[in-house]
């Protein structure tokens, strides 16, 4: 397929873009209009997620598939209409166009691991998200395969959230968690969730949902006790209380951070074949990708 990717540049979408090249896909990156184009000039798209005008000429006819991986504006208006135009081409011709979200949606699960039919409580980071969400999948109704992809809390290759922990455990010479003991992430590695995105472009239903999630829970003290290993310590957590980490972090981020969740992605694995194969987070970070 010769696929559209916004968001191409970034630590997730950096990811998906490398598994759909070595799929054979060609990638088409749509950058922000001033971004000088990669050498030696393949096909690119330039404009911007808040102009539509924009966004609906990207989506020309030779174009099989837009994945967007962009991060959000913050502003519910502007991406719903982002979501228009960027769907608008593709009415009537059964062509793709995937949406990622994020299990923050969820907001707090408890022990059971919830599946992509539980309800949404969106936690206040991601407040609008799950109308963006519902808006893409109805659009399936217009004859587009939509789907929408809920990652995990992303890590490997040095990136993602487990690389501030990371640079915590340095600052501070202990690792640190935000809220409880009690809290869990639910994780993806990056290579796998990149290999989620082909699988769901090219074999899911649409109008379906997705849980980018390879390891249901991982409590974070133990992720901030790898992360002080990671930097030379001794393994090491302490907890950094809500409201002190608020402080430094803002609110909105400290209160995801705290967020507890156990988030199954096993329908991936049963409907799409999806085979996690990376290293636990906990080993990762020791064995020194983030470091």
């Amino acid at each position: 397929m010769k696929v559209l990717v916004l968001g191409s540049t970034g630590y997730i979408g950096s990811a998906v873009t490398r598994r759909l090249v070595d799929d054979g896909h060609t990638v088409v990156p749509f950058l922000k209009t001033g971004t000088a184009a990669p050498a030696p000039g393949p096909d690119v798209r330039f404009g911007d997620l808040t102009d539509p005008d924009s966004l609906r000429t990207a989506v020309t006819d030779d174009i099989d598939a837009v994945v967007n991986l962009a991060t959000p504006t913050g502003d519910e208006q502007a991406d719903a209409a982002a979501i228009d135009a960027l769907t608008a081409p593709l009415r009537g011709t059964r062509r793709a166009f995937l949406y990622t979200s994020g299990v923050w949606v969820l907001g707090a699960t408890g022990d059971r691991p919830v599946t992509e039919d539980a309800p949404t409580n969106a936690i206040d980071i991601v407040g609008y998200r799950p109308r963006i969400e519902q808006q893409v999948l109805d659009a399936a109704r217009h004859d587009i395969r939509t789907g929408v992809v809920r990652p995990g809390i992303a890590y490997g290759h040095g990136g993602g959230i487990p690389a501030l922990m990371l640079a915590w455990a340095k600052e501070h010479g202990t690792g640190r968690y935000v809220g409880t003991p009690g809290t869990r992430w639910p994780m993806v590695h990056v290579d796998d969730l990149a290999t989620l995105y082909g699988l769901v472009l090219t074999k899911a239903d649409a109008g379906t949902l997705w849980h980018g999630v390879a390891v249901d829970s991982v409590a974070t003290p133990a992720l901030a006790a790898a992360a002080d290993l990671a930097a030379g310590g001794v393994g090491r957590a302490e907890p950094w209380p809500l409201e002190q980490a608020a402080e430094t972090l803002g609110l909105p981020f400290a209160q995801a951070l705290a967020l507890d969740q156990t988030v199954s992605g096993d329908r991936a694995v049963r409907l799409l074949g999806w085979q996690p194969a990376q290293a636990h987070p906990t080993t990762d970070l020791i064995a020194g990708s983030h470091a």
